[in-house]
């Protein structure tokens, strides 16, 4: 357990990183994990806990490992159908277990997992950053705007519906996955909208966080988490398909971790963990990063609007629309507003305050 001050002041803000292995392409094992976690931040008082990158049902290591990119691949199609079958779909409750924890813990939770996207026809998957808030609604599902180099091969390209941000104590919160915190005009919406506390989500790997953590902290004059995942050899389950073809040769660390957390000065508060399931925990001063504001904001004073500007596209992508403004399967999707059993899923309208 690494721990900073177990005290949280009025003007701070406690947060956890758990760096979880999956259950590998089990959802439902996968969830009973990730809400032993959650349990674990609320008993640690956290009042956000963040998860890594597609950690539910897991990342997609079998393509590398299995000429992924072999066309109309017999082996290919089973691993993905399987993935597909174990995807998140919020509008059958997929995510309702969580939403109840969050809400009994009062707990915002930022998941990495893979979608199965009703309001896209629902055979397509895409590597979605979900926000729940405290009170155990789901505010933002964010589709990852590009896969990256394999997972093209299993997840589609996402769109702008989900660069939001939300309000948490005197924090405003937002995120992107993995890769695309690379990109310079993602991460400028979200300055733009007073993102103060930016959450960045990993599948694993003290290769991907060590840098960019940094970085974006010092851009920004934000705090920075960054959650990634982990992957031993022992965590894909007897029963994976083609299981033996996955293994032959695999290292036993397919995702080393490498959470951590980074100040508005671009220091470290807690530098990449490798190699171990935890929940990493700090305490976060909102006046830190109204102390490094002073000499740089890159969305509000330091700025030239009149010069540069940045249009964002944020309706939900689709290639179909009706005249009465509803689709033809009951629903929606893709958290289209309705409410399902424990957890409500109006990501696609969130509240006036979360969409400025």
């Amino acid at each position: 357990m690494y721990t900073v001050n177990n005290e949280t002041p009025p003007d701070e803000l406690k947060v956890g990183v758990a760096q979880v292995a999956p259950v590998w392409l089990d959802r439902e094992q996968t969830m009973d994990k990730v809400i032993e976690y959650v349990e674990q931040a609320v008993r640690e008082e956290c009042r956000l806990v963040a998860f890594g990158e597609a950690l539910v049902p897991g990342y997609p290591f079998w393509i590398e490992r299995t000429d992924g990119a072999t066309f109309n691949s017999p082996v290919q199609k089973e691993i993905h159908a399987e993935y597909m079958k174990q995807a998140v779909q919020l509008e059958a409750g997929h995510l309702d277990r969580l939403c109840i924890a969050a809400n009994q813990g009062g707990i915002a939770v930022v998941l990495g997992c893979i979608e199965r996207a009703a309001d896209r026809g629902g055979h397509s998957l895409y590597a979605s950053l979900v926000y729940i808030n405290e009170q155990g609604l789901v505010r933002s599902v964010h589709r990852k705007l590009m896969p990256t180099y394999e997972e093209r091969l299993t997840w589609s390209p996402g769109d702008g519906h989900g660069l939001r941000v939300h309000p948490l104590g005197a924090f405003t919160v937002g995120g992107l996955n993995c890769w695309e915190n690379w990109m310079p005009l993602p991460r400028a919406a979200l300055y733009g909208l007073g993102e103060d506390l930016h959450v960045a989500i990993w599948p694993g790997g003290v290769h991907n966080t060590s840098d960019i953590t940094l970085f974006i902290a010092r851009e920004a004059r934000s705090y920075v988490i960054s959650a990634s995942g982990l992957m031993r050899k022992t965590d894909f389950p007897e029963g994976t398909p083609h299981l033996e073809k996955i293994l032959d040769g695999c290292p036993d660390l397919l995702a080393t971790g490498g959470s951590c957390i980074a100040g508005p000065d671009g220091q470290w508060l807690i530098e990449p963990v490798a190699g171990e399931e935890t929940l990493v925990t700090a305490v976060l001063n909102h006046a830190r990063v109204r102390e490094e504001r002073q000499n740089f904001d890159p969305a509000g004073h330091y700025s030239r609007p009149d010069v540069t500007e940045l249009k964002v596209n944020r309706k939900r992508q689709s290639t179909v629309s009706y005249d009465d403004g509803e689709s033809e399967s009951e629903g929606g999707g893709g958290g289209g507003g309705q409410h399902h059993g424990g957890c409500h899923c109006p990501a696609a309208n969130p509240p006036e305050e979360e969409q400025e």
